[in-house]
């Protein structure tokens, strides 16, 4: 905001003009309001009079933000005056508040934009232009913020979307909200209405996934890279962004790839210098990746005017031995960005499931656990790309890619407990039956659909029953099966004869 004619209120001639004012018990008529937005700030401005009192109200307000005051200028005297068309242009004088704001017009960043004349009244300084009001509101909003000395007017919390000061001295006042950088200046005379120009910016989080797009939720093999993508939907009065990545255990952090917003797009990204980045910064987070201030004050223009609209991180992570079967591991990130405030908190899941196979013979209630079976598991339906896995302290088979080892053995209770695989489609093969068993002919397809349910022949499943049967392939010495080959060759010495017969019949013939 402005100070519209403070030059002229405070000029040489005003002992000439003070004579011609009046002490106005009852403002007529509000002056040219001033809104000038840098990332959110306001001032409000004062008439002459000290019993009377101001309102400040702030319309479109976000529910949930804090709003606080802060009154720079007290108002000493003002003429109303309108132009030909009706408007207001009275004049004002003003002097700062306090010594501090004193001291902040004198010798800190508020000189560069007025000035305090011989009489104590602030003006614009030669040259600069009500324009300016808006870099003025910022410097003077930081300036409260750092000094200790300064106190504000008032501050409340956004139940709804209007915010009211009333009972207010009537002044020139800098207005503040938590939920960004653009503030206001306004004058209370008697009533001033803010609107509010910050924007609450949102968090999206998705898994890119090679098969599937770009999902909330997937499944990975052990040891598998996940990629993950996040997008603030930057908002006009982008202030203190930091983002925060909070991370299962059983994810280990990989690295950042790429960071980058609309601006820059994904092929020219942005650089060290526009973020910090923090690792384990001691809140249960796995990392913060704070933007800076210069970059914000770089590209506040185009976000404020909607042309930055995002700014995307891509970075990975990798799923550890340690990661318990069907159970999410949780990844979910958060901006805070104001004064502290957070955002939403959206989060992604990756699974690594498992195939629990029991060997056995017997059906039904006669089931027998067999040991020694030994199997491989593959992902083709040839049969010529197995997994491998290594065997933990658990007798769990875990996947790993690194291992030699591809060969699952049934322990003495039958069962084979394969884990840290993802979702798809499976068969497993038995390549040695237990002895005195015959070996399974039939691979089994094993389908683990995207929720971990097993899926054998179109049934959910709740484990891979094996079964083998004993005995020989060919008959055993000395038992029915030499009573067959008895049989079957008195039964060709039969037929030779029958043919020999036949044959010399008909050679005496």
């Amino acid at each position: 905001m402005c100070f519209p004619d403070l030059k002229k209120s405070g000029g040489g001639n005003r002992k000439t003009r003070r004579k011609k004012m009046k002490v106005i018990k009852k403002i007529t008529a509000m002056m040219l309001s001033i809104m000038m937005v840098l990332g959110m700030c306001s001032v409000v401005g004062a008439a002459d009079g000290t019993a009377q009192k101001g309102k400040i109200t702030i319309d479109t307000a976000i529910s949930g933000q804090k709003y606080t005051i802060y009154k720079m200028l007290d108002l000493e005297s003002y003429e109303p005056k309108q132009d030909g068309e009706g408007n207001e242009i009275g004049l004002y004088s003003y002097k700062p508040a306090n010594s501090e704001w004193k001291n902040f017009f004198e010798t800190g960043d508020g000189k560069d934009y007025v000035k305090i004349n011989a009489n104590g009244y602030v003006e614009w300084k030669d040259g600069v232009e009500a324009s300016k009001a808006a870099e003025l509101a910022q410097k003077a909003l930081e300036y409260a913020k750092k000094t200790s000395a300064i106190s504000n007017a008032g501050e409340a919390t956004a139940a709804g979307t209007t915010v009211i000061f009333d009972n207010l001295d009537f002044g020139y006042y800098l207005v503040d909200s938590s939920a960004g950088a653009l503030c206001s200046l306004d004058t209370t005379n008697p009533d001033a209405t803010i609107e509010e120009k910050n924007e609450v910016p949102s968090v999206e989080k998705k898994i890119i996934d090679n098969e599937k797009g770009e999902v909330d939720f997937n499944s990975a093999n052990i040891g598998d890279t996940v990629t993950y993508k996040i997008t603030i939907n930057v908002k006009p009065g982008a202030e203190n962004y930091i983002l925060h990545d909070q991370m299962n255990s059983h994810l280990e952090f990989h690295k950042i790839v790429q960071i980058y917003d609309d601006d820059t797009t994904p092929n020219n990204s942005m650089t060290n210098s526009d973020y910090k980045y923090v690792e384990n910064p001691g809140d249960d987070c796995t990392f913060h990746i704070e933007l800076t201030k210069d970059y914000l004050t770089r590209k506040a223009d185009l976000i404020n005017k909607k042309v930055v609209t995002t700014i995307t991180f891509i970075y990975s992570a990798t799923v550890a031995d340690s990661a318990i079967v069907n159970q999410p591991m949780l990844n979910t990130a958060w901006l805070t960005y104001g004064d502290n405030k957070e955002s939403n908190k959206p989060e992604t899941k990756t699974y690594t499931f498992g195939i629990p196979v029991f060997k056995h013979t017997g059906t039904g209630n006669d089931k027998q656990a067999l040991a020694g079976a030994e199997f491989k598991l593959y992902t083709d339906v040839d049969c010529t790309k197995a997994l491998t896995f290594t065997k933990n302290n658990a007798d769990k088979y875990r996947y790993d890619a690194a291992s030699t080892n591809a060969t699952l053995t049934s322990l003495n209770d039958g069962r084979i407990n394969i884990e840290g695989i993802k979702e798809g489609t499976y068969y497993l093969k038995e390549t040695k039956a237990p002895e005195g068993y015959n070996l399974l002919k039939e691979v089994k397809q094993i389908v683990i659909g995207e929720d971990g349910k097993i899926t054998m022949d179109g049934n959910v499943v709740t484990q891979v029953d094996v079964q083998n049967v004993s005995g020989s392939l060919l008959p055993s010495t000395g038992g029915m099966g030499t009573t067959i080959f008895y049989i079957a060759g008195a039964f060709l010495v039969l037929i030779s004869g029958v043919v020999l017969i036949a044959k010399k019949r008909t050679d005496s013939k």
